[in-house]
């Protein structure tokens, strides 16, 4: 069974970091692109930072959050990471990973919800003084 868990999140101050971790279980994660997505009060889901399965472990990022943003992968622990630096209070949102369907697909249109199949259940990031 594919699950996804996120954690991590929390309330920092703006100008903070913050780790957040997406725990996967269920299927070969070295197999899959996985995209972090986050949802504010109100607003759409929006792709924000995705990481290929590749070996070359391409990333791409929403202009948003680019430079302040990193995503990576640890497949022997079968996590993804988002780093997150230079916080700002529009970060705050619900935070949720996501993995497509099938094994081939890319970073390319994964910022659509569309493109993703299976998500976790989110962690919350607060933004505020």
């Amino acid at each position: 069974q594919v699950s996804l868990v996120e954690s991590g999140g929390g309330l920092v101050q703006p100008g903070g970091s913050l780790r957040l971790s997406c725990k996967t279980s269920g299927f070969l994660l070295n197999y899959y692109t996985i995209t972090w997505f986050r949802q504010a009060p109100g607003k759409e889901r929006e792709g924000v930072a995705c990481v290929d399965k590749s070996a070359g472990v391409r990333t791409v990022y929403a202009d948003s959050v680019k430079d302040r943003f990193t995503v990576s992968r640890n497949n022997a622990e079968n996590t993804i990471y988002l780093e997150m630096k230079n916080l700002r209070p529009e970060d705050t949102a619900i935070y949720y990973c996501a993995r497509p369907e099938r094994s081939f697909a890319s970073c390319s249109n994964s910022f659509s919800t569309t493109w993703a199949a299976y998500w976790g259940q989110g962690t919350q990031v607060t933004v505020s003084s």
